[in-house]
């Protein structure tokens, strides 16, 4: 068997593994709309997907006053909720985690996600009992915050540079730095991948078949 060279393999969700980044850019921008605020554009929308809810809509909305938060919230989980049935997981994505799996990598998210909404989606028939571990920024802390990855290390007892993250994110990838861990960023998410080479990662994606190659080929 090839010696691997990362214990455990940590997965943003949205954009990364879950095919969700134009539809939650939508309901972000409804969610301004309905409460009065200056809607953000497709750009400013999506370079928030990734963070804490309330710290992505906060960020997103600049013009909306603190107090406006709850509202802005709730209108943003009921638009997601309208179109939860149009999501699914990117083309390629089980075989991906199947392969890990079977090579013996322990398998682990690491959201923006609130607990609620990840353990929805890992319920599901295909996802069941495919993660070892999870963390989501309602819990934690938001990323970049590195604590989701510290908090994943102690859990299973591994090294900073046995860990790597995979995410589409800046956000990710600084996470990943702030934990001392390596990275790997896909480009078919959320932020365009020419803001990733300042936070250095091992190696960019540029569709799931590719994330897995690299992966069984240097993980």
């Amino acid at each position: 068997m090839q010696t691997r060279n990362f214990d455990l393999i940590a997965f943003d969700w949205d954009g990364t593994l879950f095919d969700s980044t134009g539809i939650i850019v939508r309901c972000i921008q409804a969610a301004v709309r309905d409460v009065g605020g200056t809607v953000p554009t497709d750009k400013e929308a999506g370079y928030v997907i990734g963070l804490g809810l309330m710290q992505a809509l906060a960020h997103a909305a600049p013009d909306v006053p603190p107090e406006k938060y709850p509202q802005l919230g709730e209108r943003y989980r009921h638009h997601y909720a309208a179109h939860y049935d149009d999501l699914s997981l990117f083309d390629g994505v089980l075989p991906l985690l199947d392969a890990l799996k079977a090579r013996g990598h322990l398998l682990a998210v690491a959201t923006g996600k609130s607990r609620r909404g990840l353990d929805e989606v890992l319920r599901t028939v295909e996802l069941r009992g495919m993660f070892d571990g999870s963390r989501t920024a309602d819990e934690t802390a938001g990323k970049p915050d590195p604590r989701m990855l510290h908090e994943l290390m102690a859990e299973f007892d591994v090294a900073p540079d046995r860990v790597l993250m995979v995410g589409d994110t800046t956000h990710d990838l600084q996470m990943a730095l702030n934990a001392g861990c390596p990275s790997v960023g896909v480009s078919y998410g959320a932020h365009e991948p020419d803001s990733f080479a300042v936070l250095a990662p091992r190696h960019v994606a540029h569709s799931v078949p590719e994330l897995q190659a690299w992966l069984l080929a240097h993980g």
